[in-house]
């Protein structure tokens, strides 16, 4: 299993990261997809090339094809929109708020999945790439369609583990 594998990979130093990756994932209440495609979209967020390699089959053994495809598209769209947005945010002239963003993002209109899972796998990426205004409106769209906290708070805990442990595992790397 390649989570075991990943798993194994992490020094003593943070063990902790150890027991929370086996956690957010070997004890995660999240459905199937919606929790391989977060695992899978912040996979890809994190950048870290072994993370990827060690989760990404695992992921795509429990997502449809349709699945797996649509969280490498959460993830790519999220780039650029957490990129454009955060810079908008941040920026203190307004008058960019006002602005035609003029990007494509057709795929959040036509994911190819369940809107719902969609949004989740948006909001987990944006919390790896910090995107207040990301974060609070794929947040309001997911409580307006149901979505209880404890899910949103499962998908942004699943985030912020990978994110530990691709930093940490990049981090040996380059220390080796």
């Amino acid at each position: 299993m390649a989570l075991d594998e990943l798993k194994s990979a992490i020094p003593d130093y943070a063990k902790d990261l150890k027991l929370n990756l086996g956690s957010v994932i070997g004890n995660s209440d999240l459905p199937r997809q919606q929790l391989w495609g977060t695992v899978l979209a912040t996979a890809i967020a994190s950048r870290s090339p072994h993370v990827l390699r060690e989760l990404a089959p695992e992921a795509e053994a429990n997502l449809s094809p349709e699945a797996f495809k649509a969280a490498k598209s959460a993830a790519a769209i999220m780039s650029m929109n957490n990129v454009f947005y955060r810079t908008r945010h941040l920026l203190s002239d307004d008058e960019y708020g006002s602005m035609r963003a003029g990007l494509r993002m057709n795929v959040i209109g036509n994911p190819g999945v369940d809107k719902v899972d969609f949004e989740l796998w948006s909001f987990a990426v944006s919390a790896i790439n910090g995107c207040g205004m990301c974060l609070d409106s794929h947040e309001q769209v997911l409580r307006k369609a149901g979505v209880d906290r404890e899910v949103v708070q499962e998908a942004f805990k699943i985030a912020s583990v990978v994110q530990a442990v691709a930093v940490t595992l990049d981090a040996e790397a380059v220390l080796a």
